[in-house]
């Protein structure tokens, strides 16, 4: 007999162990063998026929190993991957045949494995492996979804040109795509792979692949029915569902699709709604999809409610740091309350926030991080739980040591003077919380991927190493920003280098392609369009001494500006005036109340040279101001954590800016002037006057302006304040109020033509070297807002709600919609904060370390801008590297 051993393994995937072989050994005919046999029972033949055991396996010697089958693998390289060998001793049946089928199975080279023993001699056994290749993926169709979809199908199943088709791939294949789009709400999803053989000359195995996918329409949630709820009503139990939703046309955010997964969490969060209003024990006693004539599903869940509990005694074990009443005011329980596990344990540890007001952040904020609580139910009579919250103090922790790893670029004391943890230093959890916040801050790593990690922790000695992971990006940017606004456009070119260091400035080998490395600001703009050019040069240093966070800035200005001409929006290159200034700043961080909280001072001079700049405002035509004034400000700003998309915090700033009451001391009587004045104006507009005393008149009140404006009098507030609230998992409210004033101290010699809000637009042209300022309000053109020569007032009010895309470090995307509201006037009797312009819209914000933050914003006007008479309409602003 030619077949003595058939050893063979249908393959269903290959991650799965090889067992249970079948083996079927039909045995020569030897004397004593048949001998044996014969004493056997008909039956006994039958079995020992269909599953011969090891037990009854000989040992054989390998006389010659041969291979048959469609592979373009050499012989002898095919007995290596088995791990047999000639004169190689085994057992028939037994473990090393399997083990060779193993070997081969796991090289994923090959399909149809089977292993033969086509004679036997003596002790001498010849065996045959029979194989085939696994064929290679030659083409693949994708039919079912869109073009542009098909590579990312390709990349995520690996399904490229020479791929091993086997059937593991094509199984994970269907199950991946399956899910994928279940979770995209196509809950009946079909998605099926054929193989088609190509048959040529080549000798290599190879398919072509057609993969059809069914997505049928996505299956939305009409309707979600509870059963067995009395306590807690249909309506709670939907809304405690955060991401099962049933159809409601008027619901933006959140859509209908039914995803298991989420459906399976939610099913959690009805259980917690339960325990949040006492009763215990509830539980979901079955849920059902129903399918539904109109293609939609109804969920139907039934919940046992159980019995409402109340809280009975509470008490602390184990505390000896804090009293049980200072524990109990924290913790905020009486007994007698109803029943609340979640909140219970959100007032043990809050684990969504961690900053949270909760006992474990007690004892870690005041140095006990080997601490543990936890609550123990020692009773549950009458449905009145008795509670022991069991605290292990453990020994205070102190920081031994503390490194940061991870800054290549930035040297260690620009990190190291952020750090609020010291050697030394007992630990405290909020300080680790306020240096990633800070870190962060800094604007020389990625936000997302600092971490404080622990090393080390020795309870015994209350010692923890801490070491913080930081990964740099691209502090420096070049600065390009347009946009079309105001009758033209309006165009900026800056070179921004956050990290700099001006002490290695002239040393050769420190230009990688700039120094850096010392915290520093360094910034070169150039910023240009019809109506104005302008140059400046910035430099701020944030820690003044390198001991405290005081900061010291400066910054040189030019701009030359023309005329603009509201009517026909153009500039007049006949009329123009040299603003030339130079600004001193220092800014101290507080620690009262508060170390939010920061006190800045500033000083500034500007040189106003006017070229034939007659308006009506600046009469005097060829002339010049001087404005030395000096700038007072408190700001706060805790917001967290990535300071390209806050998550939470808020910040807020209130500034005043103010001149030497120069009319108090020099003199001048300013109530005559402005009686002359108006006597001359008078004669202006007198048609009887002739046209010498006109030119009289006219001259007469350049010169009063000019002496009026000589050193420009005012003085100015602002405020603004943002906050930033995560409504659900990366969904951000940023709710944002500003407001403006200018005043005089004099009234005779009025409110002066520097230093005015114009409002509108997309904030570009925020130019502020003749103290001007562009407020933005998305919807409307620059400038389109307030009058030729701009507003004393303003006020803004703003709703932005944001998501992200994705938060990575190569590039940050999020996108926006927003509402804003918001005008300027001439005066007090003009201001009123309701009579605003109205405007709504969306965007996307794009940030990238190289150059700042992109974006684009469709914005629509609902009211008239000024010159027109209906709504204005759809207006598109744009910017590169600038954040608003």
């Amino acid at each position: 007999m030619k077949l003595l051993l058939n050893i063979k393994k249908e393959r269903d995937d290959l991650g799965k162990q090889v067992n249970n072989l079948t083996n079927i050994l039909p045995f020569k005919t030897y004397i004593k063998l048949c001998l044996a046999i014969l004493l056997f029972t008909v039956s006994c033949f039958n079995l020992q026929a269909q599953d011969l055991s090891y037990n009854a396996s000989k040992k054989y010697t390998i006389g010659g190993i041969s291979v048959l089958g469609n592979t373009s693998f050499g012989e002898q390289v095919i007995i290596n991957f088995s791990g047999l060998r000639k004169g190689q001793e085994i057992n028939i049946p037994g473990e090393e045949i399997g083990n060779a089928i193993k070997k081969l199975w796991g090289t994923k080279l090959f399909n149809n494995i089977e292993v033969y023993v086509t004679n036997i001699e003596n002790s001498t056994a010849y065996l045959e492996i029979r194989l085939a290749d696994l064929p290679q993926l030659n083409e693949l169709k994708v039919n079912g979804v869109k073009k542009s979809k098909v590579a990312g199908i390709i990349e995520d199943n690996k399904l490229k040109k020479g791929t091993k088709v086997t059937e593991n791939l094509i199984t994970t294949t269907k199950n991946f795509l399956t899910n994928k789009y279940k979770k995209d709400g196509f809950l009946n999803t079909k998605v099926h792979i054929n193989t088609i053989e190509i048959k040529d000359s080549v000798e290599t195995a190879r398919v072509n692949m057609v993969l059809n996918i069914d997505k049928g329409e996505k299956v939305k949630i009409k309707d979600i029915e509870f059963s067995g709820n009395n306590a807690v009503s249909d309506k709670k139990l939907r809304k405690a569902m955060k991401s099962t939703k049933k159809i409601n046309r008027l619901r933006i955010l959140k859509r209908s699709k039914f995803v298991d997964s989420a459906y399976q969490a939610d099913l959690s969060s009805v259980v917690d709604k339960f325990k949040e209003n006492g009763y215990r024990d509830a539980r979901i006693i079955s849920d059902s999809i129903i399918y539904n004539d109109d293609k939609t599903i109804s969920l139907k869940i039934d919940v046992n409610e159980g019995e409402l509990y109340t809280f009975g005694d509470i008490k602390f074990i184990g505390n000896t740091v804090y009293t049980d009443q200072q524990l109990h005011n924290l913790l905020r329980i009486e007994k007698g309350d109803t029943y609340n596990g979640v909140l219970l344990q959100k007032r043990i540890a809050d684990n969504s926030k961690p900053d949270g007001n909760d006992l474990t952040n007690l004892y870690q904020n005041n140095g006990y991080l080997f601490s543990s609580i936890r609550q123990v139910e020692v009773s549950a009579d009458d449905n009145v739980i008795d509670m022991e919250i069991r605290i292990t103090e453990g020994k205070p922790a102190y920081f031994n040591s503390v490194s940061v790893v991870g800054n290549d670029k930035t040297n260690d004391h620009v990190i190291y003077r952020a750090l609020r943890t010291r050697p030394g230093q007992l630990y405290d959890k909020s300080d680790v919380v306020r240096t990633v916040r800070e870190l962060g801050q800094l604007g020389f790593f990625d936000a997302q991927e600092i971490s404080p990690n622990f090393n080390n922790p020795n309870p015994v000695e209350g010692t923890i190493d801490m070491e913080y992971s930081v990964k740099e990006t691209g502090s420096s940017q070049i600065e390009l920003q347009g946009g079309y606004g105001g009758g033209g456009f309006i165009g900026t070119l800056g070179l921004s280098f956050n990290n700099f260091s001006m002490k290695d400035i002239f040393k050769k080998e420190a230009y990688k392609p700039i120094p850096m490395g010392d915290g520093q600001r360094l910034a070169l703009r150039l910023q240009a369009s019809r109506f104005f050019q302008t140059y400046s040069f910035q430099f701020s240093e944030p820690w003044l001494g390198g001991k405290k966070p005081v900061q010291f800035s400066t910054s040189l200005s030019h701009t030359k500006q023309f005329l603009y001409d509201f009517v026909n929006r153009r500039a007049d290159k006949s009329r123009s005036f040299n603003i030339t200034g130079i600004t001193f700043g220092l800014a101290k961080r507080l620690s009262v109340p508060d170390e939010y909280f920061t006190l800045s001072n500033a000083i500034s001079y500007q040189r106003y040279d006017l070229n034939n700049y007659n308006t009506g405002l600046f009469t005097f035509g060829d002339g010049y101001s001087n404005n030395l004034s000096y700038t007072i400000g408190l700001s706060r700003n805790n917001t967290r954590f990535d300071p390209i998309f806050p998550t939470g915090g808020s910040s807020f700033s209130a500034t005043a800016k103010f001149t030497f009451p120069y009319s108090l001391v020099n003199g001048v009587d300013y109530e005559a002037l402005q009686a002359e004045r108006d006597q001359n104006q008078g004669i202006l507009t007198n048609v009887n006057s002739t046209d010498l005393e006109r030119t009289n008149a006219s001259d007469r009140i350049s010169e009063i302006d000019q002496e009026k404006y000589k050193w420009l009098e005012f003085y100015k507030v602002s405020f603004k304040g943002e906050w930033y609230n995560e409504i659900t998992k990366n969904l951000v409210l940023r709710p944002l109020v500003e407001f403006g004033f200018l005043g005089a101290y004099n009234n005779y010699r009025g409110i002066i033509p520097f230093e005015r809000y114009f409002v509108g637009g997309d904030g570009l042209g925020q130019y502020s070297l003749d103290g001007r300022e562009a407020i933005q309000l998305r919807g409307y053109p620059n400038q389109s807002l307030s009058t030729q020569d701009g507003g004393t007032i303003y006020n803004k009010y703003s709703l932005e709600l944001r998501y992200p895309i994705t938060l990575k470090a190569s590039a940050k995307i999020y996108g926006l919609t927003f509402l804003e509201a918001g005008n300027s006037y001439n005066n007090f009797r003009d201001f009123n904060p309701f009579n605003v312009k109205r405007s709504a819209g969306f965007g996307v914000r794009i940030f990238m370390p190289a150059f700042g933050l992109l974006g684009i914003d469709f914005g629509h006007g609902f009211d008239p801008a000024l010159g027109e008479t209906g709504k204005h309409g759809w207006e598109t602003h744009f910017i590169i590297g600038q954040q608003f």
